[in-house]
Parts: C-alpha cells; structure tokens; sequence
C-alpha cells in the first residue's frame, strides 16, 4: 500500500477527523460526526482508498537519481 495522501491534505484531514469527533462526543452536532474517523485514520495512515479508485494522489512524487 504505497502513501497517496500529501502532507497538506493529511494535516487537514486529521484535523476535520478530530473536530467532527470532539463536536460529536460534546453533542454538538448528531451521530454522524463520528465519520470524522475517516478522514483521520486516512490521514494518520497516509492512505486513501478512494484517491485509489479515482486516480488520485496530493503527495509529491519521488525523483530517482
């Protein structure tokens, strides 16, 4: 499983995670905030299926020497 998930779109991706559980923990907003683990286990692992299956990747590509 190789990373393609860039440093920008992991760090926000861990912080919508965690503000969706802390509103849904608070009772904040409905049950549906728990989907905030997600986008942070995604963005913890560096891996997202669903970039996978559209092609997609935001982190930079490697140079060879």
């Amino acid at each position: 499983m190789k990373s393609n998930v860039g440093g920008f779109d992991r760090i926000a991706r861990i912080v919508v995670g965690l503000v969706l559980i802390v509103l849904a923990v608070t009772n904040v907003i409905g049950w549906w905030g728990w989907l905030g683990l997600i986008p942070l286990i995604t963005g913890l692992v560096g891996f997202c299926p669903l970039y996978t299956m559209l092609g997609l990747k935001s982190c930079p590509l490697k140079k060879r020497p």
